[in-house]
């Protein structure tokens, strides 16, 4: 049993860890280089369900919708297909309002396999073919070859950032622990119940269950 609520401890502290990085992972910009070797425009159609306000009932609605895609490949020639769609104002905060004007920059920037131009194709998202899924670009850059490779500062800046808030929660926990949680615990007379250890949760666990097991015996 020990070894299961070790392991659950260990879920806990992982698994949200995991959950920020693949977020972050998905939404922040990262580059490919890439040859445009054409663009398109597709009609998408989408399924949504709603609930009427005023009957209560299900509503199942078809959306449909013109999509930009631009197709490009790697410098294997492996296939690689981007969607290139506007955010606006909502999330993620890209403000992107320029598609149209991006898709003619893709235009401009087609080349074939004899005469090559290698593109940096800034975007954001994964490409999931079972899920029809597409990263959307963000923004295009001719470059000299396809070994180019830029410093993903924004990606190291967020993360620093990120790193920084971590931080300041684990200081702030441990000023409550030692300034707050311990005193108010030795005034109660309960610190005799349990042995300092490494976390507050920890305490709390070893004193929660002195007591039960106190009023167990009563």
């Amino acid at each position: 049993m020990s070894t299961f609520w070790r392991i659950l401890g260990i879920a806990v502290k992982v698994i949200p860890i995991l959950v920020v990085l693949v977020f972050f992972w998905f939404y922040l910009p990262s580059n490919d280089v890439v040859r445009i070797v054409d663009t398109d425009v597709k009609r998408m159609d989408r399924t949504v369900t709603r609930t009427d306000s005023a009957t209560g009932d299900k509503i199942t609605q078809e959306i449909s919708r013109d999509v930009r895609f631009i197709n490009a490949v790697w410098p294997d020639d492996e296939p690689r297909v981007y969607r290139n769609e506007e955010t606006g104002w909502g999330f993620p905060w890209y403000f992107k309002f320029d598609s149209g004007n991006l898709q003619t920059e893709a235009q401009n920037l087609r080349s074939t396999r004899e005469d090559p131009r290698w593109v940096r194709v800034t975007h954001y998202g994964w490409r999931i073919e079972i899920l029809d899924m597409f990263p959307n670009v963000i923004a295009l850059r001719q470059v000299d070859s396809p070994d180019y490779w830029a410093i993903p500062w924004i990606q190291i800046v967020v993360l620093i950032f990120f790193g920084m808030i971590l931080f300041a929660i684990w200081y702030a926990w441990r000023w409550l622990v030692e300034i707050h949680w311990k005193p108010f615990m030795r005034r109660l007379h309960a610190d005799t119940r349990f042995e300092d250890g490494p976390n507050a949760a920890s305490q709390i666990s070893r004193w929660t269950k002195a007591n039960l097991r106190e009023l167990g015996k009563r």
